[in-house]
């Protein structure tokens, strides 16, 4: 995954106005009018975007600096495992569209690119949905393919999505001349300015249905509708994958939206998670933590390993098993399983084990030093 100021093409020590201008700069170069049919320069455009939405947040700016994509949320992406391209861009036109106009002005695509802007295909382009899916440890060692319900509008199989009724088909748009955009005068006192916006009648699509299909809304039915995730191993919770196409259809057979697939570990009765490493507690006897022995203990598989255990040892040691943990995302190792150990104090023993101990205790040596300072 590339790192966020290489994108941009500035320093970690860059400012915000450094930012800003760097942004600015790779979003005009790539932007997709000015790169038609271009799927790379969409790519470039799109990873500057989500690069900007990071580096100009000071407290992500934070997070990123500290923890890197991971911190973020973007080390998240797994779409490249998905068959459905690659990159970590989540953000869709739309949301690059409304949340960075600001950065170059009123519709400054509009009239530097020639009036295309993002009017018909952005407006019009379907929304995308959301979906969370719960994984088993086991899941995620392995990686697994799942099959999700969801509702989304899909064309309509009567007008097939046109929104027409049959037989008649949409017509040009009178106020746009087909264009689906309108440009509006302002004059002040000094100067003109011309602005140039969605069409209103036809909200970009240069066309208008005279005559609208009984059976759907602008081409548009609901449909409850199963899709395959195919869940690359070592995922966790808070990752996601976007599948290009498979959100919600768009209007007059405009281009569909993405489906974004959030992922959530279940709550596993023994182990604690902390990135690729697994953590468990076990209790052992008191006399295999002084005299050593082998313990069984549960692997995140579902099965058992047997973990050596070394004579002497004390309550809060930590043992390693390695290359038990989860797979790394987009690696070839594994994390490891660090197994924390409690002996446990021997209660309502009998006389025998009583008398025992009692002369285990008169044979002991003395603790030199038994006390210590707590750091809190």
């Amino acid at each position: 995954m590339k790192d966020l100021y290489e994108v941009l093409g500035v320093d970690k020590n860059a400012t915000a106005d450094e930012i800003k201008k760097a942004y600015r700069k790779v979003a005009l170069k790539y932007h997709p009018d000015k790169n038609p049919d271009d799927k790379d320069a969409e790519v470039i455009f799109k990873e500057a975007a989500e690069a900007y939405s990071v580096l100009s947040d000071k407290r992500k700016r934070q997070q990123y600096d500290q923890f890197g994509h991971a911190g973020v949320g973007m080390g998240d992406q797994t779409q490249g495992y998905s068959g459905g391209g690659g990159g970590y861009h989540h953000m869709s036109m739309d949301d690059i569209f409304s949340q960075f106009g600001d950065i170059f002005g009123n519709d400054i695509f509009g009239s530097f690119f020639g009036g295309g802007g993002h009017g018909s295909q952005s407006i019009r382009r379907g929304k995308d949905l959301r979906a969370t899916v719960e994984l088993k440890y086991k899941e995620i060692v392995t990686g697994v393919e799942k099959t999700i319900r969801i509702n989304r509008l899909e064309h309509c199989p009567t007008c097939r999505g046109s929104g027409a009724s049959p037989g008649t088909s949409p017509t040009t748009c009178q106020q746009c001349g087909g264009a689906g955009r309108v440009r509006q005068m302002s004059q002040s006192f000094i100067f003109q300015s011309v602005v140039e916006k969605v069409c209103p009648i036809c909200r970009g699509s240069g066309k208008v249905i005279t005559k609208p299909c009984k059976d759907c809304h602008m081409g548009l039915v609901r449909k409850t509708i199963s899709v395959k995730v195919k869940i690359p191993a070592g995922v966790e919770s808070g990752n996601y994958m976007r599948l290009n196409g498979q959100g919600n259809k768009g209007e007059s057979n405009q281009p569909a939206g993405d489906l974004v697939v959030f992922f959530e570990e279940e709550d596993h009765p023994y182990f604690t998670r902390d990135g690729e490493h697994l953590f468990l507690e076990a209790m052992i006897p008191f006399s295999m933590a002084a005299l050593g022995g082998s313990l069984e203990v549960p692997t995140v598989e579902g099965g058992k390993a047997n973990l050596k255990i070394p004579p002497g040892i004390q309550s809060g040691q930590i043992l390693r098993m390695r290359n038990k943990g989860f797979p790394r995302l987009r690696g070839l190792s594994r994390g490891d399983q660090l197994v924390r150990i409690q002996v446990e104090t021997p209660t309502g023993m009998n006389r025998k084990q009583k008398s025992l101990l009692k002369e285990m205790a008169e044979n002991e040596n003395k603790i030199k030093n038994p006390f210590k300072k707590i750091r809190l």
